[in-house]
């Protein structure tokens, strides 16, 4: 009679207490730690330390670095007409906010510090420890900023008129890192300040740059005033030129698109301190959309502006220089090529800043749990209450990737080196977030991404993945190398 009695208590809570209990011993047998409260001493040493602004810009000024600056010139080259860069630009956009739809569902399910390694490792928890293994290996050697501070470093020298040496690129993209590593890592709460102010600043630059854009169509002002010389064509968005000279070779349109999606890589940026954080879940709700929603109009309006001002050839030969030809022909060499170049290199910095100081903190959950040598010295918080053994293993890589390789087109090399194991990442969190649905359908949810996005982004992740490696009609890619390079590196490390 008494187990009669007590039958009516098995309800969903009660599965759902239980198979979190269970749940949670496993991972603990793993060392895998998923709460909120079971951080160990010394990984949080400030506490709950970001509010929302402060969260939003550790989004936005991850997301709005070097990429709207720096890869349309290559985008356009790769593509070959306005319409199909800026289709490719939407796309990018859609499939970002599918992605970030997946972080969001995952975060606001296990609102812990971390990001992707959390989520990997909770739903791949066999073969023991390859989930962690290659979470590690992947931030600590493809987890750097070489490409922001190379951005920082040209755009600085360019603002002063000076015809540099690879050697000055690579000592003031160096001394740029090292100048924030050493702020983050003695002065946490100076370096928290810094990178909202030089957020707020960013946002500020890209609106006036996309508003720019508006002018030019609303207005129409001459060729002449523009600084544009009288046979460029004053309607370049016209539609019968527009997809003049389109390229649609999937292997360079899909290394264009990594470009875009690394030019929104960071919409998940406040997973990996989502302890820091001011009511997390709440947060992550708002911050996420809110950053998108800024980003993806602020990035097609300055696009606009690029095809509106600057002629496409000159677009095509600008390298990572796009946008200081945009402003030198609108304000003239004085303001054009000094002050909003300057404006663009600190903008940079403000990517570096945010970049570092979250990825430091999974390397410092990475070197919690073993992964790395002198786990203890690398995870402590001391002596300044910072990460700064993360900050290290950031920045040793990092710095090797400016002074070890030729400049050149080492800038987009980088960035798909570092696009095509992400994808093989995002395609692993994506499929997995299916897989906890499956093995977790009691599990509680505040978010829930939508299906058709979550299957829209394994498969674009699946041709990502296999589109480097179809030849594209030349049989070569869009930089000096086999036009496979990029791929075969990023998924042999």
């Amino acid at each position: 009679m008494g187990d009669t009695e007590r039958q009516p208590l098995l309800d969903a809570a009660s599965i759902q207490y239980d198979y979190d209990t269970l749940q949670g011993s496993y991972l603990h047998h793993l060392d895998v730690d998923l709460s909120d409260s079971d951080t160990l001493p010394g990984t949080v040493p400030e506490g709950k330390s970001l509010t929302w602004s402060s969260a939003y810009i550790l989004v936005v000024s991850r997301v709005i670095g070097s990429g709207v600056f720096a890869t349309p010139g290559s985008i356009v080259k790769s593509v070959g007409s306005v319409g199909l860069a800026l289709l490719v630009w939407i796309v990018g956009t859609v499939l970002a906010a599918c992605g970030l739809a997946v972080s969001m569902e995952y975060g606001c399910m296990l609102p812990r510090s971390g990001g992707d390694k959390v989520y990997l490792e909770y739903t791949y928890p066999r073969p023991r420890f390859l989930a962690s293994t290659l979470i590690a290996v992947q931030a600590v050697v493809l987890g750097f900023t070489a490409s922001n501070c190379i951005i920082f470093a040209k755009y600085t020298l360019f603002a002063f008129d000076v015809e540099p040496t690879e050697v000055q690129h690579k000592i003031l993209a160096v001394g740029l890192l090292t100048v924030i590593t050493f702020v983050h890592g003695c002065f946490p709460k100076t370096g928290i300040w810094v990178q909202n102010l030089l957020g707020w600043i960013k946002i500020f630059l890209i609106a006036a740059m996309s508003l720019t854009g508006l002018w030019v169509i609303l207005f129409r002002p001459s060729s002449n005033s523009l600084g544009v010389s009288p046979e460029i064509p004053t309607s370049p968005l016209a539609w019968d030129g527009l997809w003049e000279g389109s390229n649609w070779s999937w292997s360079l349109l899909s290394t264009s698109l990594f470009k875009v999606l690394y030019s929104y890589a960071g919409l998940n940026n406040v997973n990996n301190v989502l302890t820091e954080v001011h009511d997390p879940v709440r947060t992550l709700k708002s911050v996420g959309p809110a950053a998108l929603f800024t980003a993806g109009g602020l990035y097609l309006l300055a696009n606009v502006s690029y095809f509106l001002v600057v002629p496409l050839d000159e677009i095509k030969s600008s390298g990572e220089l796009v946008a200081a030809l945009l402003f030198q022909r609108l304000f003239g060499d004085h303001v054009g090529r000094t002050l909003l170049p300057l404006a663009i290199a600190i903008s940079a910095a403000g990517n570096v800043m945010v970049v570092t100081f979250a990825l430091a903190r999974v390397n410092q959950e990475i070197a919690r749990q073993g992964f790395l040598p002198w786990s203890r010295v690398l995870s402590s918080a001391r002596p300044f209450h910072t990460p700064l053994g993360g900050l290290i293993v950031h920045y040793v890589p990092s710095l090797l990737v400016i002074a070890v390789p030729p400049q050149g087109d080492v800038y987009n090399f980088i960035l798909d080196v570092e696009g095509y194991p992400g994808q093989i990442f995002a395609l692993a969190v994506t499929a997995g977030l299916l897989l906890v649905r499956y093995r977790e359908p009691l599990r509680h949810r505040p978010f829930k991404a939508w299906l058709p996005a979550v299957w829209l982004r394994i498969v674009v992740c699946l041709a990502l993945l296999v589109a480097p490696f179809i030849p594209p009609p030349d049989r070569k890619g869009d930089v000096h190398f086999f036009y496979a390079t990029y791929a075969i590196v990023g998924a042999s490390v």
